[in-house]
C-alpha cells in the first residue's frame, strides 16, 4: 500500500536513455527539481502570508545538450509529442501546451541578457501530475538549473525561483504565490522551509525526528489551476483586502473581518476568515515545531483544513474523505494531523504520524479511501529532501 519512491539515479538514467533512444544524443548536462507539500500555510502565499512546505524526494529530471543549432528539441516521457521551437527568438506561449512552462524559463534567462544555444533535452518525473505536489514548479526549476548547466552559470536561488513564478504566471496563466518555486529551488535534507510571503524570505525549519513521518495520498482526483478556480480565489483576497483599506494582509486581525463581515459580503467575508486564521496558524505551527511540541500541530492542521474546506472552498468530497479516515484513526492509531495540501480541486493530502506506523496507516487509509470512493488512491512517504541541482550524468 505505501509506495516506494524511485531512486533519484534511476531517473537520472531513465532521462539519459531516453534523451539516446528519442533525440539521439547524450546528456552533458543533468538537472533535478522536486516538487513539495506544504505542512502548513495555504492559499496565503499570495497574502503576505507565511507557508511553510518541503521539498519531497520525488523528483522531474532533465538530462540534455547542446546541439549546435538554433532549435530546442524537447522530448517529456508523459507526453507523445515533441517541443520544437527556435530559442534565438523571445519566447512567446506556443503548443504543445505542456512546453509552455519551458519556453517561460527560457523567457526569463533570455529577458536578464542569456543567449540560449540550441539544445536537446528529455524529462521524466515521478511526481504525480494533477496531485497538487507542484509538478509544474519543479519542472520550472529543473528547467532553469539545467539552463543554468548549459550556461555555465549560476542564478542566486531567489532569483530563479521568482524567474520560475513569473514564467507560470505568463505562460501559464495560474497567478501563484511563491510557495512551490522557493520550496523546490530552496530545500534542503531534514527541513522545513516557513517562508514569509511578504519579504520574500525563507528560514529553514528544523524536521530531524526519525520517529515522525509524513505521508503523501493522492486521491487520484485530478485539477486543472488554470480553468479560473484558482484565479477567483486570488482576486477573492484582494477584493476584501481593498474593502477593509488595509495594504497588507498581515495588517489585518480577526476582529477587523469579523467588523466588516456584512460589508465584505458572501464569499468575500469567509475567503478574509480563512486567510487571517490561516496566517495565525501556520505561526503558531512554526513556533511548536522550534519547541519540538508535535502534539500541538494536529489542531491546528485540522483548523486549517476545515477552513479550506468550508471558508476558502478548495477542497472536494475525495480529500475530505481521506482527511476524515486519517482523524479517526486519530492519536492512538499513530496519527497526528492530517489536511489537504496544495491548492485543492482535487489533489493530495498530507498526513503527520509516527514511523513505526507509517505503513499500518498507509495501509487503512488506501482501503477504506478505495471502499468509500472506489478509488485507488497513491500513498508515499517523504521526509524533506534536496532542492533543485545539477546531477551528474551516467559516463560524465
Amino acid at each position: 500500500m505505501l509506495q516506494i519512491n524511485p531512486n533519484l539515479s534511476d531517473l537520472v538514467s531513465d532521462a539519459t536513455a531516453g534523451l539516446r533512444q528519442r533525440l539521439q544524443a547524450t546528456a552533458t548536462v543533468t538537472a533535478a527539481a522536486p516538487g513539495r507539500v506544504n505542512l502548513i500555510g495555504e492559499h496565503i502565499d499570495y497574502c503576505d502570508g507565511f507557508v511553510m512546505p518541503f521539498a519531497i524526494d520525488r523528483y522531474i529530471v532533465i538530462a540534455g545538450c547542446a546541439n549546435g543549432s538554433t532549435q530546442a528539441r524537447i522530448c517529456d516521457h508523459s507526453f507523445p509529442e515533441m517541443a520544437e521551437f527556435d530559442v534565438t527568438e523571445p519566447q512567446q506561449i506556443g503548443t504543445p501546451k505542456w512546453s509552455n512552462y519551458l519556453r517561460g524559463v527560457i523567457r526569463g534567462f533570455q529577458d536578464r541578457g542569456h543567449h540560449i544555444p540550441g539544445f536537446d533535452a528529455f524529462i521524466v518525473s515521478s511526481i504525480p501530475g494533477g496531485a497538487g505536489l507542484s509538478s509544474s514548479a519543479a519542472l520550472e526549476c529543473a528547467m532553469a538549473t539545467f539552463l543554468e548547466g548549459l550556461l555555465d552559470t549560476v542564478l542566486d536561488t531567489r532569483e530563479k525561483a521568482l524567474l520560475c513564478q513569473k514564467a507560470e504566471h505568463d505562460f501559464a496563466l495560474v497567478p501563484c504565490g511563491i510557495m512551490d518555486q522557493f520550496a523546490s529551488a530552496f530545500g534542503k535534507p531534514n527541513r522545513l522551509i516557513l517562508i514569509d510571503c511578504q519579504s520574500g524570505e525563507p528560514e529553514l525549519v528544523p524536521f530531524e525526528n526519525p520517529d515522525l513521518t509524513v505521508l503523501i495520498a493522492n486521491t487520484m482526483v485530478h485539477h486543472e489551476l488554470s480553468d479560473g478556480g484558482y484565479a477567483a480565489r486570488r482576486k477573492h483576497t484582494e477584493d476584501g483586502l481593498a474593502i477593509l483599506g488595509k495594504s497588507s494582509w498581515r495588517d489585518v486581525s480577526e476582529a477587523d473581518v469579523s467588523a466588516a463581515w456584512t460589508q465584505l459580503g458572501d464569499p468575500v467575508n469567509r475567503r478574509s476568515r480563512h486567510v487571517v486564521g490561516e496566517i495565525a496558524r501556520t505561526i503558531a505551527a512554526a513556533s511548536a515545531l522550534a519547541r519540538n511540541d508535535f502534539e500541538a500541530l494536529g489542531p491546528l492542521m485540522a483548523a486549517s483544513h476545515d477552513s479550506l474546506r468550508d471558508d476558502f472552498e478548495v477542497s472536494c468530497t475525495e480529500l475530505d474523505i481521506m482527511v476524515e479516515i486519517a482523524r479517526k484513526m486519530g492519536r492512538a492509531g499513530g496519527v497526528i494531523g492530517a489536511r489537504m495540501t496544495g491548492g485543492g480541486f482535487g489533489g493530495s493530502t498530507v498526513t503527520l504520524c509516527e514511523s513505526r506506523k507509517a505503513a499500518d496507516i498507509a495501509a487503512t487509509l488506501a482501503t477504506e479511501y478505495a471502499k468509500t470512493t472506489g478509488i485507488t488512491p497513491q500513498i508515499f512517504a517523504s521526509r524533506p529532501a534536496q532542492g533543485a541541482h545539477l546531477v551528474a550524468s551516467p559516463g560524465i
